[in-house]
């Protein structure tokens, strides 16, 4: 076998709380991150070459405003892979993109992990989730939590990536986000409604800065400056009993204090779907603007769904992966 498609799944943050600014720059932040079953399919072909060929790497997809060069994580998980594990030939990537783009869902740290989780199954290379994970973090911090949701999703990747201890769905997330923790995943539908605005993330973490009274510090390992937002144990403590009206209760976006003012199309598609009164909750996902709702009853996701589409294009029913 020379190719293989891999299901790049969508994420939503349960919840999102930043702690402080470690002396790189980065945020520590603390998150719980749930995977859905919207995904992107990413297909990648393998093609042994001999040299002076060396590495080639070529990337489409049904979109035409992805980057199809270095710009896109896809590509740049190939490069990775090929330099690691020293391989030579031509990889071959497709999109076929179905996950908002710019949209606080990873779609693209997704696509990512799909091409490193691709060419370790093509390359019968046998590397655990650990190991790919230290592969992908290299490439952006939501990409681990990416490899280890496909690693349970994709039942073509094999048992012994499907049982990995770190294939899961939904993860507790410190340090920069890539140190992960397995958690209970939540069992939900779930609404996604993205308005049609670009945010840009660093200009989110600026933003909270200033909300937060965070100021960056050169000689601490790490600043601690606010006091803990969420209670993201209890969160925690929710999903493992399946006690979901204690998930419900903490679960929060510590990002909203202030995108909720710099856009307020996010309040709107917010306030929309809250009026309703269907909706078990609403939050924004990441760093936006996508705004998710889930439901126990998907009859009520379902009435939810034809208000919101007609407001925003980019909406999106689905449920989480479990």
């Amino acid at each position: 076998m020379n190719e293989i498609s891999i299901k790049s799944y969508a994420k939503i943050n349960l919840s999102l709380d930043v702690l402080g600014i470690l002396p790189n720059g980065y945020h520590q932040v603390e998150m719980v991150m749930q995977q859905l079953e919207l995904h992107d399919l990413v297909t990648v072909k393998w093609t042994e070459i001999e040299a002076p060929m060396a590495c080639q790497i070529s990337l489409t997809a049904n979109r035409k405003d992805l980057p199809l060069n270095h710009e896109n994580i896809a590509y740049k998980a190939a490069e990775m892979m090929m330099e690691c594990l020293h391989k030579q030939g031509k990889v071959e990537i497709h999109i076929e993109k179905n996950i908002p783009v710019a949209a606080g869902l990873a779609g693209g740290s997704g696509n990512g992990a799909a091409v490193i989780h691709a060419l370790n199954n093509l390359w019968n290379s046998g590397l655990s989730v650990k190991e790919l994970c230290c592969i992908g973090v290299t490439l952006g911090a939501d990409v681990p939590f990416c490899i280890m949701g496909q690693a349970k999703g994709n039942v073509q990747l094999g048992a012994y990536m499907n049982n990995d201890a770190l294939a899961c769905t939904c993860a507790l997330a410190e340090g920069i986000g890539e140190q992960l923790t397995p958690v209970t995943p939540l069992s939900c539908d779930v609404l996604l409604s993205k308005p049609s605005i670009g945010v840009s993330t660093a200009d989110v973490y600026k933003g909270i800065d200033a909300e937060l009274g965070l100021e960056k510090t050169d000689n601490e390992e790490q600043t601690a400056i606010i006091k803990h937002h969420i209670d993201t144990k209890e969160l925690i403590n929710g999903l493992n009993a399946r006690n979901y009206g204690k998930v419900i209760n903490n679960m929060a976006n510590i990002l909203e204090l202030f995108s909720v003012k710099r856009y307020p199309i996010i309040v709107y598609t917010k306030d929309k779907i809250t009026q309703q009164g269907r909706a078990a909750k609403v939050l924004m996902s990441g760093s936006g603007p996508t705004v998710f709702a889930i439901y126990f009853e998907k009859s009520k996701l379902e009435e939810d769904y034809k208000l919101l589409s007609g407001i925003n294009k980019e909406t999106y029913a689905t449920k989480t992966l479990v």
